[in-house]
């Protein structure tokens, strides 16, 4: 729950789970989240080993976000989050 607890890294990492995202894609992929935490949620899943981080030499510069085998095996873990949400949310709730 360290990892995936903050707010915004489940929908992050939700974003990833379909492939390589930029930094841009991923603000308006996520919603309403402030650009800095969204910076900040991403450096923390690369130090935590969930994405890697690639820069291309490219003008304008290029950054991609990718899962690594680690960010991946949280898939299953996130879709029984979800499914169990959906079972006992109470109706007029939403996440």
């Amino acid at each position: 729950m360290q990892i995936v607890g903050n707010k915004w890294t489940a929908l992050i990492l939700r974003d990833l789970f379909s492939g390589p995202k930029r930094f841009c894609e991923l603000e308006k992929s996520v919603g309403n989240i402030n650009p800095r935490t969204l910076s900040q949620r991403l450096d923390d899943l690369e130090a935590y080993g969930i994405i890697t981080k690639e820069s291309f030499a490219e003008v304008p510069p290029r950054t991609e976000y990718t899962l690594t085998q680690k960010g991946q095996d949280l898939r299953p873990v996130l879709k029984q989050m979800a499914a169990w949400g959906t079972k006992y949310c109470s109706p007029g709730f939403s996440l």
